[in-house]
């Protein structure tokens, strides 16, 4: 792969397609290669890296493992630009309830299920789950800065989730974005090298386009 490319990991599961396609789009006139890959090598030679997820987390952790890239993955993650899509950013931490799976430790939390019973909406309505469809992203500052990778997305804009399930990072400083449903959310993390979003970018129109090409120009 060239110097300046993105491998987007192909382990079996994930929304991979549309994935690609969002980043393949918003790499147009950068210069930047992107590759759907199941080869360990790729990821190693990668200046990027995307970790779709779809799905249900146990069944994603076993299909990473088992496919032999689950080394590459790890050893991408403590040293070049990582983004972790849905499930992608669910295991990224230690723990998920859903199946009593252990993730891949790279950042510290627990993922946990919505318990939302007999809440009601400003609408009226019960609140359904999984939450799916548009929803409001506030983007939390850091000694009053927004991560890199919101770059000049407006704060407040609305991106795409289907989700049942929802990140608890122990470290408030890991939240890069929260969404408020029956309550607020992690629905971004960010540590060092490391982005991920619960919401689905490749969904979420010209903010999720801006939001992987923001990705592709971030220097962690």
């Amino acid at each position: 792969m060239s110097p300046n490319s993105v491998a987007v990991v192909d382990y079996g599961m994930g929304n991979l397609r549309s994935v690609a396609q969002a980043v393949i789009h918003a790499a147009q006139d950068t210069g930047v290669e992107v590759k759907i890959t199941a080869n360990p090598q790729d990821v190693r030679d990668a200046s990027r890296v995307v970790l779709p997820g779809q799905g249900a987390m146990p069944d994603c952790m076993r299909e990473l493992r088992n496919s032999g890239l689950m080394d590459a993955v790890l050893d991408a993650a403590t040293k070049k630009p990582m983004f972790g899509v849905c499930i992608g950013m669910q295991m990224l931490l230690d723990h998920s309830e859903e199946g009593n799976t252990p993730g891949l430790g790279l950042i510290h939390g627990n993922v946990v299920k919505f318990s939302l019973l007999g809440q009601i909406q400003a609408d009226g309505s019960r609140f359904k789950v999984p939450q799916m469809g548009w929803n409001q992203v506030n983007f939390k500052s850091h000694e009053g800065v927004f991560h890199p990778v919101w770059g000049n997305i407006a704060n407040g804009s609305y991106f795409y989730f289907v989700h049942s399930f929802f990140a608890k990072p122990h470290n408030s400083a890991d939240v890069a974005g929260e969404t408020d449903y029956g309550g607020s959310f992690a629905c971004a993390i960010a540590r060092d090298n490391l982005f991920a979003t619960q919401f689905h970018p490749e969904k979420s129109a010209k903010q999720g386009l801006a939001l992987y090409r923001n990705f592709l120009h971030w220097q962690p």
